[in-house]
Formats: structure tokens, sequence, C-alpha cells
């Protein structure tokens, strides 16, 4: 009844929760000018960079071969095989529909402008190498292998858009409509991808012929490997959740062999009801055969469990990074903008 209110009187309910964010916590969140577009102009830079990356890869590896893996890429190549209309401008002239819907569904200036920018750089890039490259590999040519071109093609495209999501810009692409999917009817996003990229890269086997479309397959999964491994790195740390019921002996083995911080909860087993203790810390994938040790030395009945995680911030021996300004805004946080996946 409240939020019917609110937006029959053209308030709307989250602009009313954002004025009542305390102005403490605002202001933390205050960058000055100078250091506001000092970031704004790394991200940009970054967006660029990432956008003559995955177009190089694009024009190089992709484009020569037909390799059509999915997205609004490859409906490119496809149409630029019926029609030779470049592939750099298709793929700007589909995407300009999808941008206009996406302004109006996924967050108005704040997908347009981390979208924009992308687009426009990577379809110039396109055809400049497009352009200029065929008279370069004529005298100098890279490779005639599919397979490698294959390869290659995912790895310098997934870097460029690894660079992008980093910056926090996007590709926009086939990732748009699954997006409104998901968010307007909860449609996996998942199955999304799945069908539009299967869909496009079936038509470049009909188009092309059927190895090309498996070759783009393995193209597409390469891509979306080495996007994660740009965006996130290579996982160097495992968590440890143990359970025991000598939590001071396990307590003290951890800090001292492995010298970790703990983290301790009472617990209740489920079989006996008998009371334990949930230890849980974090070590170097390196010292899991140390944790593993130590906890068996102190107690050989513990339940172990141990698992992947991406990052570690804070905590025992470290610190969370530095404020950038007197006022307390910090370096690593900037404002959150959409993220797709298409292409």
């Amino acid at each position: 009844m409240e939020t019917h209110q609110m937006e029959a009187s053209g308030q709307h309910p989250k602009r009313l929760r954002r004025k009542g964010i305390p102005r403490s916590i605002r202001k933390k969140f205050a960058l000055p000018r100078i250091v506001f577009l000092r970031r704004l102009l790394w991200q940009q830079f970054q967006i660029v960079l990432g956008s003559v990356i995955g177009a190089l890869g694009y024009s190089v590896f992709q484009v020569p071969f037909k390799l059509a893996a999915g997205g609004v890429t490859g409906i490119g190549i496809i149409l630029n095989h019926f029609s030779g209309f470049p592939v750099g401008m298709t793929f700007l002239v589909l995407n300009i529909p999808l941008m206009f819907l996406g302004f109006f569904q996924l967050g108005r200036w704040r997908f347009a402008a981390s979208t924009a920018l992308a687009v426009l750089c990577f379809s110039f890039s396109t055809d400049f190498f497009n352009l200029y490259l065929p008279n370069i590999s004529e005298k100098w040519p890279i490779t005639h292998d599919l397979l490698l071109a294959s390869i290659y093609a995912g790895v310098l495209y997934g870097i460029g858009m690894g660079i992008i999501y980093r910056a926090g810009g996007t590709m926009g692409g086939t990732s748009v409509p699954a997006r409104i999917l998901h968010e307007r009817l909860g449609f996996p996003l998942s199955q999304s991808y799945l069908f539009t990229d299967g869909a496009i890269i079936f038509t470049a086997g009909l188009v092309f012929r059927w190895e090309v479309a498996l070759l783009a397959i393995l193209t597409l999964i390469l891509s979306g490997i080495i996007t994660d491994f740009v965006l996130e790195g290579v996982s160097q740390v495992r968590t440890a959740t143990i359970v025991t019921k000598k939590p001071e002996d396990v307590r003290w083995a951890i800090l001292y062999q492995l010298r970790r911080g703990v983290s301790l909860w009472p617990i209740e087993g489920g079989y006996q009801r008998s009371p334990r203790t949930m230890v849980f810390c974090t070590v170097l994938r390196s010292r899991v055969s140390d944790l593993k040790y130590c906890i068996a030395t102190v107690d050989p009945d513990a339940f172990m469990v141990i698992g992947v995680a991406q990052q570690v911030v804070g905590g025992y021996g470290q610190r969370l990074p530095a404020p950038a300004s007197e006022n307390g805004a910090p370096n690593h946080v900037r404002p959150a903008t959409y993220q797709g996946q298409g292409n």
C-alpha cells in the first residue's frame, strides 16, 4: 500500500531509500573532484584498451576464419558473408537498439555510460584492423590453422572482455535481452546465453561448415574462461572449516604452526546433539598439507572441509586498502555498474 502511494505521488521508493542513508555513510564515499576524475579517466582508459585487444583478436582470428562464436560478433560475421557490410559497423548498428533497450530496462545512464564507449571503440577498432591488417598478414602470415585461430581468438577476446568488465564496462550484445529476461521473468541467464549463442553458432554451421561451428564453440568457452581469469585471477587461497571437540588446541595449533588467524563458532552435532566448535580459517594453497598435519596432530577426530576462495582481503596480518583522500574515500570502491556477459 505504501509503495503504491509513493508511486502515485511520483516518488520512487528507491530514491527515498537512498535519501534515508545516514549522512556519515554518504560522506565516506564522497570523492574529491580530482580523485573522481582521475579514477574516471583510468576506468575509461581500461575500457578503450580492452576494446582494442578484443577487436584485435576478433579481426585477426575470428573474422578471416568465419568463427562466429555467438553473440552480436557472430551475427556480424554471418551478415558480412552475405552482404559484405563491415563487421565493425554491423556490431555497432545491431547494438544501438539493444543499448536503447538496456537504457530503459537496466539502469539508464549508468548502463549507457558503461556500454557506449566499449561498443564504439570495439566497432571502429575492428574495422580499422580489418582494413589494414590483411595487407600485413599477406607478407607475414600468423597462422593458417583453424584450431590455432579458434584458441587464440578466445584468448585475446577473453582478455579484452575481462579488462572491460574490471573497469565497470560492458559490451552490450546478447547479454542485454538475456539480463532483461532474467530480471523480468526469472529466466536463468545461463539458459538465455545457451539459446542465443547456440542459435547463432548453429546458423554459422549451416552457412559455413560444421567444423567451423565446432571450433566456434571452443572459442566461446575459452573466451569465457579467460574473461573470468582476468577478472578474478588465479585462486591461491583455500578456506578451511574444521569441526572439533578441542577448539583451543586447534586454535593454538593454527596460530603457532601457520601464523593464521581463526574464527570460532559454538555449534551442536546433528546426530548425538553433542556440543562442538566450528573453526574457520584461510591458508595459502601451498600450505594446505601443513594445515592437515597440524590438525591431525592435535585432534585426529576433527572433521575438516577445504574450499576454494578467490580473494582474501583484510583480517589477520593484513589490512584493507588505505583511503584515497583525507575524507576517507577508499581507492577500491567504485559505483556498481551493469556487467553483462554477452558479446
